[in-house]
C-alpha cells in the first residue's frame, strides 16, 4: 500500500534525475564550445609561432615546481592554468611531495570549462576566451 509520502519521494527522485540529466547535457555542450576554443587557440598559436616553454607543477601554495614532462603555453600569470601542445588543458597544480620533486609528476587533462576558475576566490574567475586572446 502506497501513501502520499511515498508518492511525493518517487516525483522528487524522478525530478531530481530529470535535473542531473539536463545539468549533465549542459555541462557536455560546455565543454563542447570550450574545447573549440582550445583547439582554436592551439591553430592560432601554431600559426603565429607563439613560444612553447615546458610546463612546472606549482607544489601547493609553496613557490616549488616540478616538471611534468609537458609543453605549452601558461594562460594565468600564476601557471596554474595552461594549454599544452597536445590541444588539452592542464590545471597545473599538485600536493607538495618529495617523490614529486624527484621524479616529477604526471598530469591528467582537465575538461576545459567556458568560466576558468569556478568556484575559486573572488576575482578568479576568467572566461576562457579572454585567457585566450590575452595570450
Amino acid at each position: 500500500m502506497t501513501g502520499p509520502d511515498d508518492d511525493w519521494q518517487a516525483r522528487r527522485r524522478e525530478a531530481a534525475g530529470a535535473q542531473a540529466e539536463r545539468a549533465a547535457r549542459n555541462r557536455a555542450v560546455e565543454v563542447a564550445k570550450a574545447r573549440e576554443l582550445v583547439a582554436g587557440f592551439v591553430a592560432e598559436a601554431r600559426r603565429r609561432r607563439l613560444a612553447t616553454q615546458p610546463l612546472r607543477v606549482r607544489a601547493g601554495d609553496s613557490r616549488d615546481t616540478y616538471a611534468c614532462g609537458l609543453v605549452g603555453w601558461y594562460l594565468r600569470r600564476d601557471g596554474s592554468l595552461a594549454v599544452a601542445e597536445d590541444g588539452e588543458m592542464y590545471v597545473l597544480t599538485a600536493p607538495k611531495s618529495l617523490r614529486a620533486r624527484l621524479r616529477g609528476v604526471t598530469l591528467r587533462p582537465d575538461e576545459p570549462r567556458l568560466q576558468a576558475g569556478i568556484g575559486g576566490r573572488d576575482g578568479e574567475s576568467v572566461a576562457l576566451a579572454t585567457l585566450l586572446e590575452l595570450r
